[in-house]
């Protein structure tokens, strides 16, 4: 091979491959907790390898999505708490392909990092396999690419992409709602993963808030109530759909209701909704009192305590309720499908008890 040479290394330009191979070795057994059958191959390996089982499906449809965590990152860097972004990414994905009816098979991330920590990217992964146990999913790969000087020291980015599968004739496009037809709210744990770059404005800039202070009127601290992970809703939604027929969904996420919902009804349908039909969490308060924001731009900005929305016939509705309520979840109808030009209409004030 020549001389020896012991000038620069990989490692002096930023990219530490042992620290890497540390994690690996960690995250695996964490990984490993979400495998079934379905997963043919370990992490670690060029591609992952899953196969779908086919049983009981006449025409088996793929369906994807992918996402990020967008700004909420921002609080996990501020705390140096980093074990729960991976359930909200998780969370995310798996909630807007549970939309078609479509359960999670898999999910892969991608985590980029300026300089590579094995307890951050551990912690990180930790949240990812504890979404996808929660969402039902395996996590069967992804990558962490060290990048140096892309991103400033302890940030990163975490995006990921989740795969699931319908029966082509039980796929929930919104097609069979009608007039009349009503709609159940499931709530929401916080603000999930959206409306995080108004939140953080409001909280520390505007009231000059710390995370470790408490937000008056809600009993927590700034990062525990900003923190509070994303919840997915499709075990409670697959008991759901097994139950009444589910004419359609909606994943309320940016744009709150106002935005979400209307992508959702047929032409000619439009939909009301009561906001005095549930009390709006004091966290949502204390954002818009302290931001001075108003009621619209809080409707359409954050969830408002309403995570995910779903349509059943009129006659069906009190029995979707006492499923979900056997199920040990809560749900409440919030509004009705009417004629219309596809928006949400508003009756009544939010309610903040």
């Amino acid at each position: 091979m020549g001389e020896d040479k012991t000038g620069l290394s990989y490692r002096d330009a930023g990219v530490d491959i042992d620290a890497a191979n540390t994690a690996l070795k960690t995250v695996k057994g964490l990984v490993k907790r979400t495998f079934n059958d379905q997963v043919l191959r370990d992490i670690g390996t060029f591609g992952a390898m899953y196969q779908p089982n086919l049983k009981g499906m006449e025409e088996p449809v793929l369906v994807s999505s992918v996402d990020g965590v967008g700004t909420k990152l921002k609080l996990a860097f501020m705390t140096g708490k980093h074990d729960t972004v991976g359930i909200d990414i998780v969370s995310h994905c798996v909630n807007d392909i549970l939309v078609q009816g479509a359960r999670p098979l898999f999910f892969m991330d991608y985590l980029a990092v300026g300089e590579l920590d094995p307890e951050v990217v551990v912690s990180i992964v930790r949240g990812l396999t504890n979404g996808c146990l929660l969402g039902g999913c395996a996590l069967i790969g992804g990558e962490t690419a060290e990048m140096p000087n892309m991103y400033r020291p302890g940030e990163y980015d975490l995006a990921g992409t989740i795969v699931g599968m319908v029966d082509r004739k039980k796929i929930v496009d919104g097609s069979s709602i009608e007039a009349g037809d009503k709609i159940i709210g499931l709530p929401s744990s916080g603000l999930h993963t959206n409306g995080y770059s108004l939140a953080r404005k409001i909280c520390f800039e505007v009231a000059g808030l710390g995370p470790d202070d408490e937000m008056p009127g809600v009993g927590r601290t700034v990062a525990e109530a900003l923190m509070e992970p994303h919840l997915s809703y499709a075990k409670l939604m697959q008991i759901v759909m097994k139950v009444v027929e589910v004419r359609g969904m909606a994943h309320i996420t940016g744009g709150g209701i106002t935005e979400n919902f209307p992508r959702v009804l047929p032409e000619g349908l439009g939909a009301v909704i009561d906001l005095g039909a549930w009390t709006v969490p004091p966290l949502f308060r204390f954002l818009g009192e302290t931001g001075n924001v108003a009621d619209m731009e809080m409707l359409r900005t954050f969830n408002m305590g309403q995570g995910f929305l779903v349509v059943v016939r009129a006659d069906q509705a009190e029995k979707a309720l006492e499923t979900i309520d056997l199920a040990g979840q809560s749900a409440m109808i919030v509004g009705e499908v009417i004629p219309g030009n596809g928006t949400v209409e508003y009756k009544g004030a939010l309610n903040y008890g």
